[in-house]
């Protein structure tokens, strides 16, 4: 009887033991998951109590919020960083909804006003800088470029590769896949959601747009953390660069002076290629001179010697 027991009590250790380990949250790696006595899996954002749906995207404000948490503790172990002045990375401040919140400060007293994507879209200011309103990116342009092959792929694979990847790999309706061109070796994605159309149970193209991203930097934010392979019809889609542009619905708020100096300095170089064009000009006219005048005092010199007689 006792070793029928013993049998019975590793197979229920055993059982337990793979449950556990499939206690994973498949689409957040920066999460830690456990299981209830019931049996059912929680996963909580790493660094907060934040519980997260494994089902979709995590929000791009939770990610940020995630990936900050190493950081952090850097900082403590050798030079500090200056996150500050570097838009792309900042700890951000996000609604309990996950997305984020208008104002922007970094834990600082430098804020803000960021868009649905966490992009800063207004100057800096200080703490009482009011952001009446989170404005939404309803535009995103990826734009990638492949690595050199001896053919250009057919366009309307291209276009089919990527679009399947879009739906499959990040759950994006097709619906907000407005275009995908290809002009060997760039290709252009053009990703459109309004408020209008976006229900509560679809994912943000903000997100979706960070998730990719990650993945072509081969820092994929999926627990199996594998590296992204797209193929058409067999071949792979080998991308090098990639650029990300956002559009919101509503027209950025930077200050006239920042403008007007960015003006000036295209006036500045736009006169600087005009005098450097004027120079050149000079230049090769006067070289051009100079070689009719050395032409002409050989041509005169050899008709000296003809008449003189010297051969």
């Amino acid at each position: 009887m006792e070793p029928l027991f013993g049998v019975l009590l590793g197979l229920i250790l055993a059982v337990a033991s793979a449950a556990e380990s499939n206690c994973t949250c498949a689409t957040n790696k920066w999460t830690v998951c456990a299981q209830d006595a019931s049996g059912n899996c929680t996963c909580m954002l790493v660094g907060s109590n934040h519980k997260v749906d494994c089902s979709t995207l995590t929000s791009k404000c939770l990610l940020m919020k995630a990936e900050m948490i190493p950081l952090k503790e850097k900082r403590f172990r050798g030079r500090p960083r200056g996150l500050l002045d570097n838009d792309g990375i900042y700890n951000p401040d996000c609604e309990d909804s996950g997305i984020f919140k208008a104002r922007q400060c970094n834990q600082t007293d430098t804020c803000w006003c960021v868009n649905t994507a966490g992009v800063r879209r207004t100057e800096k200011g200080g703490k009482s800088l009011s952001c009446s309103e989170l404005v939404r990116t309803s535009w995103i342009y990826i734009e990638l470029k492949h690595k050199k092959r001896s053919s250009a792929f057919d366009v309307p694979e291209v276009a089919n590769a990527l679009k399947h990847l879009f739906e499959s790999r990040y759950k994006l309706h097709p619906k907000y896949i407005a275009a995908i061109k290809y002009d060997s070796p760039l290709i252009q994605i053009g990703l459109n959601q309004n408020d209008s159309k976006k229900s509560r149970c679809d994912v943000d193209i903000a997100d979706v747009a960070y998730y990719f991203e990650k993945d072509i930097k081969d820092d994929s934010v999926f627990h199996s953390n594998s590296t992204l392979t797209v193929s058409v019809n067999g071949d792979a889609l080998d991308i090098e660069k990639l650029w990300i542009y956002y559009v919101d619905e509503k027209p950025p708020e930077f200050c006239m002076r920042q403008l007007v100096s960015g003006i000036s300095a295209v006036v500045t170089v736009v006169i600087l290629t005009a005098g450097f064009g004027i120079t050149v000009l000079v230049v090769l006219k006067w070289l051009r001179t100079r070689k009719y005048e050395t032409v002409e005092s050989k041509e005169m010199v050899r008709m000296n010697f003809l008449v003189l007689g010297i051969n």
